[in-house]
């Protein structure tokens, strides 16, 4: 069954809908997730099927390019061009995204991507093995599925049975469509407050409780069959480039790297982790030479990842993409391609993925190959791995998944349910200087909806990059107008920031209580004028209007930390701070319950907050109507 014809089957009558379903069990009849375990005869299928396998097709076997998930015709350029990359460069995967708007993914649908990744594994020679960065699950970038927060909200809530729950989850929803490799968990330790693209997706700054979160994690994932990956070797916390847009540098000693960096790696090589994934960043305690970052340097790859750690599973690059990596080198696009592939793998690398030149990348390690610099042998070696991980997800048996598995697995209301929670238990409040939390109950204790006015007027603003696509800022001021109907809420972006000022302060001059949002998230390629190799702060022009804010309405202020909690470092007049480590719109609903006391408030911060506060702090407030214990 073509995925063509399913791309929008919420829009379908209801009779198609079955049809196409009941067709789709042709393909797979049962949505299997079981423990990764690879049988005998899963060895035996990747031994024999490597021994088929022409040069160029285990060339093609170590190459992942993406494959953006939306509506396709089988005569488009867009389809076209997937065959084309299985059929000449005999690729082994793809990596599975949406597209994007600016900084803005555009979602697509669970159906969508189901129906995608059959009808390329139908035009392949051997199975495919999907992967994707689902470092919150399946909704970064496909609708309805499960609203996960981003880690750091994991680490704020401090429970590894959450995290666990999380692997689980992502793993049954991640296999219903297709896709079996995670790029996650992220092990990197956020010990620098001025890193402005690992922040949120850490964990922790303690490399304990990193490692404890991503072993659970792990476990998890793994104990539902979904392969995974810990990121970025051998450390990416205490960097303050971001490594899409310029070479990161990370002076940590040897003795630092091994009691900070390198710990949640060891937890994770111990949890059996499946893969790891190279940073493009240099660490000069490990390889001196400037010109050679982690994922192309064999003192580390091969000397530190293999050999010291004994890890033995399959390494990655990171994004050849990169800007980082691609600033080492130079010529066209396919030359640096095919220099990046091959010193890749002459480092011990076994997949390159995303190339800037697919065909590049190919023809560099063939030639690699054909002109001696790399033996077939050390291909035969990596390509083994590779087929070996896509047996023991069961790709050798049946690379096809059931649409129809999707509806039954994709979102289920349980598993919001407990997503939502951890959102909830996240939020951790910091300060609270004036006594302004909770904002409003009545005598029964439960929030109340209500106009308010006079001294009572409640205004919000919420400062972010693109209020359009500001997903959990609309998730808050939704929630927020649910209580309190006749509530302002104010959005400065980028776009309308510069004539915002007057309209703020207008605003909040005559409202009883003011909630300042500030969302700022991790995101690649984010940049300012002053900052150009990536900020985790407000536009400048955006800091401009908050100060002013704070300076006029400190004390019936509550700012909020939506996303990065660094972003308040430096603010003068803040009395009532309060965290949420994510901005998905869970963490939007979860942030208004806690304003509103409907529920209790006892995140504790996984980071050190410059000039705010330790790790460790967070002041406990019990929900509306229950005693403080």
């Amino acid at each position: 069954m073509s995925f063509f014809c399913i791309g929008r089957l919420r829009r379908w009558p209801a009779r198609v809908v079955a049809l196409c379903l009941l067709l789709s069990l042709c393909e797979s009849s049962v949505f299997a997730a079981e423990p990764l375990h690879l049988t005998a005869r899963g060895e035996r299928w990747a031994v024999s099927t490597l021994r088929k396998m022409s040069l160029e097709e285990k060339i093609g076997q170590m190459i992942m390019p993406w494959a953006r998930v939306e509506f396709m015709n089988v005569g488009s350029p867009t389809y076209l061009q997937l065959q084309d990359e299985m059929q000449r460069y005999h690729v082994g995967g793809f990596g599975v995204t949406v597209f994007t708007e600016g900084s803005a993914l555009i979602k697509s649908e669970p159906f969508e991507a189901a129906a995608m990744t059959n009808e390329l594994q139908r035009g392949s020679k051997y199975p495919l093995l999907f992967a994707a960065d689902f470092e919150r699950g399946l909704s970064m970038r496909l609708t309805g599925a499960t609203g996960f927060p981003a880690a750091m909200a994991f680490g704020a809530a401090g429970d590894t049975s959450l995290a666990r729950e999380f692997g689980r989850i992502s793993a049954r929803e991640a296999r219903a469509v297709g896709i079996r490799w995670n790029w996650f968990p992220v092990a990197d330790v956020n010990s620098n407050p001025a890193n402005p693209i690992i922040n949120t997706r850490s964990f922790s700054e303690d490399p304990e409780q990193v490692g404890a979160m991503i072993s659970a994690y792990i476990e998890g994932a793994r104990q539902e069959g979904l392969l995974t990956t810990a990121k970025h070797f051998p450390g990416h916390g205490d960097t303050a480039t971001d490594s899409h847009v310029a070479l990161a540098r990370s002076t940590a000693d040897v003795e630092r790297l091994d009691r900070l960096e390198l710990v949640p790696f060891r937890a994770a090589i111990a949890a059996h982790v499946d893969s790891v994934m190279m940073a493009h960043i240099t660490v000069p305690a490990i390889e001196p030479d400037p010109k050679r970052p982690a994922s192309i340097s064999y003192n580390t790859v091969t000397g530190l990842l293999k050999e010291k750690l004994g890890f033995k599973g399959l390494v990655v690059t990171d994004a050849l993409d990169m800007g980082a990596l691609m600033s080492v080198f130079s010529g066209t696009p396919a030359e640096i391609s095919g220099q990046e592939a091959v010193e890749a793998v002459q480092a011990g690398n076994d997949m390159v993925i995303i190339p800037a030149d697919l065909q590049g990348a190919y023809d560099g390690l063939v030639h690699a190959v054909r002109s001696g610099v790399l033996t077939e042998k050390r291909i035969d070696a990596s390509v083994l791995k590779i087929l070996r991980l896509k047996a023991l997800v069961g790709l050798d048996r049946d690379r096809f998944v059931d649409l129809a598995a999707v509806s039954r697995e994709v979102g289920k209301p349980e598993n919001q349910r407990l997503a939502q929670g951890v959102a909830d238990r996240a939020v951790t409040l910091l300060s609270d200087t004036h006594g302004l939390l909770p904002l409003s109950a009545d005598a029964k204790g439960a929030a109340t909806k209500k106009q308010s006015t006079g001294k009572e007027k409640l205004v919000a603003v919420v400062f972010t990059d693109n209020a359009r696509a500001s997903e959990g800022g609309h998730a808050f001021a939704r929630e927020l107008k649910l209580r309190d109907n006749s509530a302002t809420v104010i959005f400065v972006d980028e776009a309308n920031v510069r004539f915002m000022s007057g309209e703020v302060q207008a605003a909040i001059s005559g409202a009883g209580k003011v909630i300042a949002v500030a969302e700022v998230v991790p995101t690649a390629r984010r940049s300012t004028v002053s900052q150009p190799d990536g900020t985790n702060g407000l536009e400048q022009s955006g800091t401009g209007v908050l100060m002013s804010l704070l300076q006029s309405a400190r004390d019936k202020t509550v700012f909020v930390a939506f996303g990065s909690p660094y972003v308040g470092i430096g603010l003068p007049n803040i009395g009532t701070y309060l965290c949420t480590f994510s901005n998905t719109a869970e963490s939007g609903t979860a942030l208004v319950r806690a304003l509103f006391g409907e529920i209790a408030i006892g995140g504790h911060s996984p980071v050190s907050i410059p000039t705010v506060a330790p790790r460790g702090a967070g002041m406990d407030r019990p929900k509306i109507g229950e005693v403080q214990r």
